[in-house]
């Protein structure tokens, strides 16, 4: 079992960043890639950015790359998403998740921690 838990969320103004990160415990972080996810009222959850658990390797859905950013500290069993140029549209619960293999499907990973909200203010 892996445990995640989500902070760092909040209202911004367009414009502005934000850092998320995700906490995990339980089984060994390093071995485990990572997701983070968007779910907006009304609306499918949606893959966000993911990285691989020991290369580093990111992916990026087209509409956060450029101003999005992952990262994770396997040492400290935290990921990160820095948020730069926030768009209302950006708006909506983000979730992190891990899986033993890196997916784009939401679907597909095993581990999710419960959200953080954030909004962003035209």
């Amino acid at each position: 079992q892996v445990q995640l838990v989500e902070s760092g969320g909040g209202l911004v103004q367009a414009g502005g960043s934000l850092r998320l990160s995700c906490a995990a415990s339980g089984r060994t972080f390093s071995n485990y890639a990572m997701g983070w996810f968007r779910q907006a009222p009304g609306r499918e959850r949606e893959f966000v950015a993911a990285i691989t658990c020991c290369t580093g390797l990111t992916y990026y859905s087209d509409s956060v790359k450029g101003r999005f950013t992952i990262s994770r500290d396997n040492a400290q069993n935290t990921g990160y998403l820095q948020m730069n140029s926030l768009k209302p549209d950006d708006t909506a619960l983000y979730h992190c998740a891990a899986d033993s293999h890196l997916w784009v499907e939401p679907s597909r990973y095993e581990y999710w921690g419960q959200g953080t909200q954030v909004t962003v203010s035209s």
